[in-house]
C-alpha cells in the first residue's frame, strides 16, 4: 500500500500515552476523507490537511479543561450489567447521576452530542464548523474503538501492565501502519441509529480489552527484560519503550486487532460524517470550500498547542 505521509508528534511509551497517539488520530481521519461520496468530498478533499492536523485537539484541550478527559473513554466494567446502561444521555444521567458518569466516561454519549451538532452545521451550511466538527468528532470515534478505553484497566496499572496503552494504540500503529496494514476499505455507509452504533462500538471495544491485556501478559513471560525494550533516541532525547522485535511478536500475538480496529474507525468516522450530512438533507456542499479562519480561532489553536506544550494534562491521563 502507499505510504502514510503524516506529520506532527508521534506519542511513545515513555511519554504521555493518548487514544491512538497522534499519529494514528490523523491517519484515521485522512483515511476517512477517502471514504466519503463526491458530494462531501467537494468540501472535505480541499480541507483535508485541516482535519487530519486537527484530529488531535481534543487530546490538547486536555490540558486546558478538566471536563474535556471523561469525553475520551468509558469504563464499561464498572458497570452491572453493562447492556442495561441507557443508551442517551439524558435517561442515563437519570439513572447514574453526572458524578458516576464523569468518573467513569461519557465517550458513547458525547459522540451523539456531537453528531447533533454536526448536522446541525450541515443544515446550516456552516462550512467553518463543518470542518471543525469534523475533525474532532473523528477524534471520539477513534477513541472509542480502542479496548483500553472501555476498562476501567486502561493502561494495566492494575495488572503490572504499565505503558501497554501507549503500547497497543501507539506503539504498534507506528511501527507496522505504514507497510503492514490495509487501511482502504469501501465507501462511508448510512448509519441508522447513531445511539445504538456507538454502543455496538463500545462493547466490541470492551470485550476486546482482556485480550489486549492476556496477549501481552503471555508474551512478556517468554521475553528477556533487556530484549522487551530498548532505548531509542527521540526528538534530541533518550527514551525507553518497547522494542521493535517484542511490538512485532505482540502485533502478531493479536491476530490482526489493531489493524482491524483502526479500520474499523475509519470506516465509522467516514460513516458518521456521511449520517449527519444525510440526516441535515444532504446540502449542497459547492461552494463552501473557501474557509477563512477567524483571529479567534487562531487563537484559540495557538493557546491549545502552548498548553499542550508547557502544562500538565487535566484529569486522568493514561499514563497513571
Amino acid at each position: 500500500m502507499k505510504k502514510i505521509v503524516i506529520s506532527g508528534v508521534l506519542v511513545l511509551f515513555a511519554l504521555p500515552a493518548f487514544c491512538w497517539g497522534f499519529f494514528g488520530h490523523k491517519i484515521i481521519n485522512q483515511y476517512a476523507v477517502y471514504l466519503l461520496p463526491p458530494e462531501m468530498m467537494v468540501l472535505y478533499k480541499p480541507h483535508i490537511d485541516f482535519i487530519v492536523e486537527h484530529a488531535v485537539d481534543p487530546d490538547k484541550r486536555r490540558y486546558a479543561v478538566k471536563e474535556e478527559g471523561p469525553r475520551h473513554y468509558i469504563d464499561l466494567d464498572n458497570y452491572h450489567p453493562a447492556d442495561s446502561i441507557p443508551f442517551l444521555w439524558s435517561r442515563a444521567l437519570e439513572k447514574y447521576g453526572s458524578e458516576m458518569l464523569e468518573k467513569h466516561g461519557i465517550v458513547p454519549w458525547w459522540i451523539q452530542t456531537m453528531m447533533s451538532r454536526l448536522t446541525l452545521a450541515f443544515e446550516k451550511k456552516d462550512k467553518l464548523r463543518i470542518i471543525k466538527l469534523s475533525a474532532e468528532l473523528g477524534h471520539y470515534i477513534a477513541d472509542l474503538h480502542v479496548p483500553l478505553h472501555a476498562s476501567s484497566n486502561h493502561n494495566g496499572q492494575l495488572t503490572g501492565q504499565h505503558g501497554i496503552h501507549g503500547f497497543w494504540e501507539s506503539r504498534i500503529p507506528e511501527l507496522f501502519a505504514e507497510d503492514e496494514f490495509d487501511l482502504l476499505i469501501g465507501k462511508a455507509q448510512y448509519i441508522k441509529s447513531i445511539p445504538t452504533f456507538v454502543w455496538k462500538v463500545a462493547r466490541e471495544s470492551a470485550s476486546a480489552a482482556d485480550t489486549v491485556l492476556r496477549v501481552e501478559c503471555d508474551l512478556s513471560q517468554t521475553f528477556r527484560q533487556d530484549s522487551k525494550y530498548a532505548f531509542e533516541e527521540r526528538n534530541g532525547l533518550i527514551i525507553r519503550q518497547y522494542s521493535s522485535v517484542y511490538s512485532k511478536a505482540y502485533n502478531a500475538s493479536l491476530n490482526g486487532m489493531v489493524e482491524r480496529r483502526m479500520r474499523s474507525s475509519i470506516y465509522s468516522v467516514a460513516s458518521c460524517w456521511y449520517t449527519a450530512w444525510v440526516n441535515a438533507g444532504q446540502p449542497d456542499l459547492k461552494g463552501l470550500a473557501n474557509i477563512n479562519f477567524s483571529g479567534e480561532d487562531l487563537e484559540e489553536w495557538e493557546s491549545l498547542n502552548k498548553l499542550w506544550k508547557e502544562s500538565s494534562i487535566k484529569g486522568r491521563s493514561c499514563a497513571n
